[in-house]
């Protein structure tokens, strides 16, 4: 009986020192870099985690030079915009696709060859093309191009979820008159809502932190997000380090805010399934 209880009391601490472990790893860059966003240019140079004279002329200061809420608003509002599209293109094809058998073979290993390849073959064609289309340094435009190249994610995420249903339920849709279309919104999406919102919340964290595509087809304060406006503290001879790491954390709240308060179906979605 003793044993017993000293063997449960081992494996809980073996547990907790586990989880401890985890939780330095992965929270040690974010303490890193907020503890900078209060250094001097001395104290980042000695490269110590606590600041030795702690200042908080940082955070004004990179609010003044930068318009960090402005590239944070942006990349908000292309992460959300091209969420949506990713969804509303991804959901019908892979319906279309896993269901219906339409190009079951071609379209999977198209989808993952194109994220394979490197993104920066495509950068002048879309270049060229968001010029044509006007859509060139704009929301709308970047927001395009983050919503096309998550595709293939969103693809192979919501190809499980769409082959758990069973066929029955589909065959039961149509034997009632249903056309492929009712079937797809009034029976399936009901059932894969939670792959829906997973897919949808890691397209939107893509897109907040993707850097090239928003580097290249965007140059003015109008469409810059905030991963692009992280270079502007760089100048010639000097990195403002300070500065820069208080813009960093203040862009990192928004979507650290988002996966927190959809912890819960992100990680349910991905791990339950679409069917109990």
């Amino acid at each position: 009986m003793t044993a017993s209880v000293q063997d449960t009391r081992t494996d809980r601490l073996i547990r907790f020192g586990f989880l401890a472990a985890m939780l330095i790893f992965f929270a040690l860059p974010i303490v890193y870099l907020f503890s900078t966003s209060f250094k001097t240019p001395d104290d980042v140079l000695q490269g110590r985690l606590l600041p030795e004279a702690a200042t908080l002329k940082n955070y004004p200061n990179a609010f003044a030079h930068v318009p960090v809420m402005r590239m944070i608003w942006n990349s908000v509002a292309v992460a959300l915009l091209s969420g949506v599209i990713t969804l509303v293109i991804a959901v019908p094809a892979t319906y279309a696709t896993i269901k219906l058998g339409a190009f079951r073979r071609t379209v999977p290993n198209i989808t993952l060859a194109s994220y394979a390849a490197p993104p920066i073959i495509a950068l002048i064609p879309l270049f060229y093309l968001l010029q044509t289309a006007q859509l060139m340094d704009s929301i709308p435009g970047l927001a395009l191009v983050h919503g096309l190249m998550n595709l293939p994610v969103a693809f192979w995420l919501l190809k499980s979820f769409v082959s758990d249903i069973p066929a029955e339920i589909d065959e039961a849709a149509w034997i009632d008159g249903a056309g492929y279309w009712h079937t797809l919104f009034a029976v399936i999406l009901p059932l894969i809502f939670p792959g829906i919102l997973a897919t949808a919340l890691i397209c939107i964290i893509l897109s907040y932190n993707e850097f090239l595509f928003a580097s290249a087809l965007t140059f003015s304060e109008a469409s810059r997000t905030i991963t692009v406006g992280m270079s502007l503290f760089q100048g010639e001879r000097l990195v403002n380090f300070g500065q820069m790491a208080a813009a960093s954390f203040t862009g990192m709240v928004p979507i650290y805010l988002i996966a927190f308060l959809f912890q819960k179906h992100l990680v349910g979605g991905l791990t339950q399934g679409s069917i109990k």
